[in-house]
């Protein structure tokens, strides 16, 4: 009951985030420029949205695809079917509850394929540890391609953080900032030693620990070129569902694929920080544009849509995957009889 408390504060906690940074984000938007927000919307081209639906459920087939990939060392060959139920349902039940997806993608399995649960736990773990690297390569593109643009945001949230309102950096700021870094390192350090034994502590570790164990997993894979191409081909099908996205609304159908990386990446960070995303993706995408010369009601309008049709995405698919999942079964049943 405790924990079950816990995680539904934590949840309302990072959901508040969310409706906060679409306030925030809307009051951002100059009284004047309302018109411009709305009427971007308003002629969005919303029949880009059937191509970047077919992009991103493509991208979750290849998702299952390499999940089943990771069950293989195990000696489990579950079915593509079901495992491409699974997965969409689990995103269908993350928008609701954070991380219950995880969990419920791997009951599936064990219901339907008799995979084993506890069993299924480190193939989540190595899907993690291999999105945070990619995630990470894909910040690295965009660096390389938009060195002026991330460049650019990144020097804007260090002024806003150490700067003064005249636009002069504070030396108390600074100071203060490098001093929390250097007492934050060395609590650290001194939290590893002192409090090992702590039950946070040994879930951090855990976490740290599950992340090498699934990094290295992959090292056991028969199939590891297929494993690798499904992992660049989620990614890459992400950046040219939002290059597409781009096109969808004035004032951002100019950009190119430099700015759709550049853009994925930022809108990622969003995604981990609120429940599906809420509130911050299009706030990341439209601080990012910003740098592009995109101005903000424009970024944040094709943003917002771009976050509705990823949701409209997991919420159909996932809402048909639930329907068809027991007659699948059923059928597969009945016919192995």
């Amino acid at each position: 009951m405790k924990k079950r408390l816990i995680a539904l504060i934590k949840y309302l906690f990072f959901l508040g985030i969310g409706v906060f940074l679409v306030w925030w984000s809307l009051h951002q938007i100059p009284s004047d420029k309302w018109g411009e927000f709305k009427e971007s919307l308003r002629t969005a081209r919303f029949g880009l949205i059937a191509p970047v639906f077919l992009i991103l459920t493509l991208s979750h087939i290849c998702r299952a695809l390499r999940w089943r990939i990771l069950m293989s060392p195990m000696g489990y060959k579950p079915s593509f079917i079901n495992t491409f139920f699974a997965v969409m349902i689990g995103y269908l039940a993350n928008l609701a509850v954070p991380r219950l997806g995880e969990v419920l993608k791997c009951t599936i399995l064990a219901k339907y394929e008799n995979v084993p649960a506890e069993k299924l736990v480190g193939t989540i773990v190595a899907e993690r540890a291999f999105d945070v690297i990619s995630l990470a390569i894909v910040f690295l593109l965009a660096f390389i391609l938009q060195f002026d643009v991330v460049g650019a945001y990144g020097k804007q949230l260090f002024r806003d953080l150490l700067q003064t309102k005249s636009g002069h950096f504070s030396t108390n700021k600074i100071l203060i900032f490098f001093g929390v870094l250097v007492i934050l390192l060395i609590a650290l350090k001194i939290w590893f030693k002192q409090f090992a034994h702590l039950k946070i502590v040994i879930l951090f570790k855990k976490i740290l620990r599950g992340i090498w164990e699934g990094l290295s997993s992959v090292n056991k894979l028969q199939n590891k070129g297929q494993f690798f191409f499904y992992s660049i081909a989620i990614w890459s099908l992400y950046i040219i569902g939002t290059w597409v996205g781009l096109y969808a609304t004035q004032g951002t159908a100019q950009l190119g694929i430099q700015d759709a990386i550049t853009a994925l990446a930022f809108a990622s960070i969003g995604m981990i920080i609120t429940p599906g995303g809420i509130g911050a993706y299009a706030f990341f995408m439209a601080k990012v544009l910003e740098k592009s010369d995109i101005p903000f009601e424009l970024g944040f309008a094709n943003g917002t849509l771009q976050w509705f049709a990823q949701f409209m995405i997991v919420l159909i698919v996932g809402t048909i995957c639930v329907f068809l999942l027991p007659i699948y079964n059923k059928n597969k049943t009945h016919a192995g009889n």
